[in-house]
């Protein structure tokens, strides 16, 4: 009875070291490409957009293609804070009680505002010039990429130490700057 045994555990822990672990390896090295595909390309994309000055749809819908290459599905939100200069008054009614100083306070525009800006709901063809957003220099320009989906190395790694990853982001990538240049 314990040789069987011993010969089941054996075959078990052939099974183990000959197929599962290296399935394990090759699905965590996927997601490590993933993580530098989604590197390379929102670097690119937010440099591009911070020495530009502009995003274009055309310029948008690249990123996206970049991201969709790894096939995993992400989520992503861009962000851009137009820098503004107000005046102080001690009477907010009276201009003549101005305190010569400025307050800098930023406009916050997100990936709802973008997307309908470079996607409007008519019929502008996608190199129509009213579809290029526009950005200042000295505005702060960010993209969060999020990945929704659970990758084949996260599903393996649960299934091997028993966890659940299930509410956990494979890929999180934040970046961001300052805005360059202007150039229309």
């Amino acid at each position: 009875m314990s040789n069987s045994v011993s010969k089941w555990f054996a075959a078990f822990l052939a099974l183990l070291l000959l197929y599962i672990v290296p399935a394990g390896e090759l699905a965590r090295r996927q997601d490590d490409l993933s993580r530098i595909v989604v590197y390379q390309a929102v670097t690119k994309f937010v440099d591009s957009v911070r020495t530009k000055g502009y995003i274009t749809p055309t310029m948008y819908q690249d990123f996206l293609q970049e991201l969709a290459a790894t096939g995993n599905e992400y989520d992503v939100q861009m962000e851009h804070r137009h820098k503004k200069y107000q005046p102080e008054y001690a009477d907010p009614a009276d201009p003549d009680t101005f305190l010569n100083r400025y307050v800098v306070v930023y406009d916050a525009y997100y990936q709802e505002d973008l997307a309908a800006y470079l996607f409007p709901e008519s019929d502008m063809p996608r190199d129509d010039e009213r579809r290029v957003y526009r950005l200042t220099a000295g505005d702060l320009f960010q993209v969060r990429v999020q990945s929704l989906n659970r990758t084949p190395g996260m599903l393996i790694m649960d299934a091997l130490t028993g966890t659940d990853s299930s509410g956990k982001a494979a890929i999180v990538f934040p970046y961001g700057g300052l805005v360059l240049n202007e150039d229309y």
